[in-house]
This record gives C-alpha cells, sequence and structure tokens, in this order.
C-alpha cells in the first residue's frame, strides 16, 4: 500500500495512472492516498500511538484511583491522630 501511494506522491502519477499500472481500483487507491495522507498530517492516529495512547489512558485510570485511595486513607490517620 505504502510504496502504491509512493508512486502518486513521489513519482507523480496520477492516481488512475498509477490503479491502472498496477491492476488495482481507482477508488481503492484514493482511499489508501487519503488515508496516508491523513497519517503524514498527523490528523489519525497510527498503531503504534494508538497503542500507547490506550496504555495511558489505563495508567491515568490507576492513578486516579490510587489517588483517591491515598486521600481516604490519610483522612482516616488524620481522625485517629485526634
Amino acid at each position: 500500500m505504502d510504496e502504491t501511494v509512493a508512486l502518486v506522491r513521489e513519482q507523480g502519477y496520477s492516481v488512475p495512472e498509477a490503479a491502472k499500472s498496477l491492476g488495482i481500483a481507482t477508488n481503492m487507491l484514493y482511499k489508501w492516498k487519503e488515508k496516508i495522507d491523513a497519517e503524514l498530517e498527523g490528523k489519525v492516529l497510527v498503531e503504534d500511538e494508538r497503542a500507547e495512547l490506550k496504555r495511558l489512558r489505563k495508567e491515568v485510570k490507576e492513578l486516579r484511583m490510587e489517588k483517591e485511595i491515598l486521600k481516604k486513607a490519610s483522612a482516616f490517620f488524620a481522625k485517629e491522630m485526634k
């Protein structure tokens, strides 16, 4: 897919020319090109970024839970010390 879109982006082929020479549907090549353009412009997340985002969201959730536990524990011990 990347090499096919590179024909259009870097080699100067039109989408219909590249699709015809490779024997693929023109609309498919337009979709591939659109997807790669969006990735390069930072409009969509690539697979690694999605995985990292998922990991970070999980970590944030765990840290928030730990923070709440610590708040409750400190309130408990503050009461006990009085």
